[in-house]
């Protein structure tokens, strides 16, 4: 089960500067050394690598980001460290979000608060008149503007991630979404070796390894569908429901973005196993979805990231439709 896209070609592209004063620091090229490039060589499958993100805190920063964003930029200093704990106690995803191609916003102030739990999705924006506005401010959609369609964050860390930049930046450019608020580069979303990386809010839908200008994906997305070949999972459920989704979908031809919801997961191996099994049951149009999910370790180990030292091996899924063996 793989979810692979063609890469593009090979391009230089500075650092996370975008017309700033501070000089761009050479990321060099997207050569064969590079972790995207490798995984789309070996076949890694992005399949169940969305984060158990649920609720969303996005701040445009315009500018350069160190390897830890939030701290390694230009957002308040003395705030930062507020921001992040009360995101933490709340379980809230904080990203730093700019306009794409170093278009700088009509304030650079802006910040939304998403919610993707099923039932409650929604996106609404609001604009700060200083960076401490954001410890005290509502995160409960109480507040700004509601975004009327899917918004687009393409993940163009460069300082976290080499290939999230080389990959990312080109992509956020060219995505055809319908408005310009659509599409913002965001930082690290998880995933490095499977850029471009994007995540659909707020129904928080990953993607990885995604093709072109990514006109396919937001013609899904206009459609109310997901693009299942780049599909990395939807955000908040447990790694063997994503799999299960993803293997169903394409068996089942269920494409809408609320089809197929996880009804439980019931593990069948002590937690931690080298292989590990679930029991997995989703909600189909005609009844229940009855899967076998199956997750071990990859047969080789490969560095995962461009700034890793040493190989790791990555989990790979395995899913059937309960009563046959698991592939």
């Amino acid at each position: 089960m793989t979810a692979a896209g063609s890469a593009p070609p090979d391009a230089t592209v500075p650092d996370d500067v975008l017309g700033t004063e501070v000089p761009a620091r050479p990321l060099g090229r997207l050569d064969a050394g590079r972790c995207s490039v490798q995984a789309l060589a070996r076949g890694d499958s992005p399949v169940a690598t969305a984060s158990p993100a649920q609720r969303w805190l996005l701040i445009e920063q315009p500018g350069p980001w160190g390897r830890e964003a939030l701290t390694e930029s230009r957002f308040d200093a003395d705030v930062a460290p507020m921001l992040a704990r009360r995101s933490r106690e709340e379980g809230v995803r904080l990203l730093l979000v700019r306009r794409p191609g170093g278009r700088l916003a009509d304030s650079g102030r802006r910040w939304a608060y998403a919610d993707s739990r099923p039932g409650r999705e929604g996106l609404w924006w609001s604009v700060r008149t200083s960076d401490a506005e954001l410890v005290t401010a509502p995160w409960d959609g109480s507040v700004g503007e509601a975004a009327p369609g899917p918004t687009y964050l393409v993940c163009t860390h460069g300082g976290h991630d080499a290939c999230c930049a080389l990959r990312g930046r080109p992509l956020a450019r060219s995505l055809p979404a319908p408005g310009a608020d659509d599409v913002w580069e965001c930082s690290h979303l998880g995933g490095d070796r499977f850029a471009a990386n994007v995540v659909v809010l707020p129904h928080g839908f990953y993607y990885g390894q995604v093709p072109g200008d990514g006109s396919d994906l937001v013609a899904a997305h206009g459609r109310g569908q997901v693009a299942l070949p780049w599909l990395r999972g939807r955000a908040g459920v447990p790694a063997p429901g994503q799999a299960a989704q993803h293997f169903a979908r394409g068996e089942l031809g269920l494409f809408g973005i609320d089809d197929l919801p996880v009804v439980s997961v019931e593990q069948r191996t002590p937690p931690g196993s080298e292989v590990e099994r679930w029991l997995v049951i989703l909600a189909g149009p005609d009844g229940e979805v009855v899967t076998s999910v199956e997750s071990r370790p990859s047969a080789d180990a490969a560095h995962l990231t461009c700034r890793a030292t040493h190989p790791a091996h990555s989990r790979t899924w395995h899913v059937t439709f309960a009563g046959g063996p698991v592939a």
